[in-house]
């Protein structure tokens, strides 16, 4: 089997310690990956980490965690959203996927209140702040 967990980031999610710090926290992209990154590697599995901007880039990294990892971890940010895409490219593969936000989606604006990219995930993590992204890889690794 396959020890690798991908962990996809999406739009403005670079900015994280920068951005909205009073709904996204003070922790940074770095920060997050390296906690989950030693998370990982002491249950003996490595994480690759990517961030894009840009919705056919996710997707292309999507279909390529099917071949290289076992599970994959996605916060597409705004796009968990609106992007069918995203939903058919997790759709499209047969390892699992759980969907992370940051902030509690279902106490925010209501269009943020739906996500069409969890429906294709066997777990959605909201309002836990970063700590959310370790949930998700102890799920993953249990389920293996």
């Amino acid at each position: 089997m396959k020890r690798v967990i991908t962990l996809l980031h999406g739009p403005n999610l670079n900015l994280l310690g920068a951005r909205q710090p009073e709904i996204y926290g003070q922790q940074s992209l770095s920060d997050i990956e390296a906690t989950v990154r030693e998370q990982a590697l002491a249950m003996g599995w490595e994480v690759v980490s990517l961030q894009s901007n840009v919705e056919g880039q996710l997707v292309d990294w999507v279909h390529q965690a099917a071949e290289e990892s076992a599970g994959i971890i996605v916060n597409f940010g705004a796009f968990s959203h609106t992007s069918v895409a995203l939903r058919d490219a997790l759709h499209s593969i047969s390892i699992p996927a759980v969907e992370v936000h940051i902030s509690h989606i279902h106490g925010r604006e209501d269009f943020r209140r739906r996500t069409l990219t969890a429906q294709a995930c066997v777990a959605c993590i909201s309002g836990l702040g970063a700590r959310g992204y370790e949930a998700a890889l102890h799920h993953l690794v249990a389920i293996q």
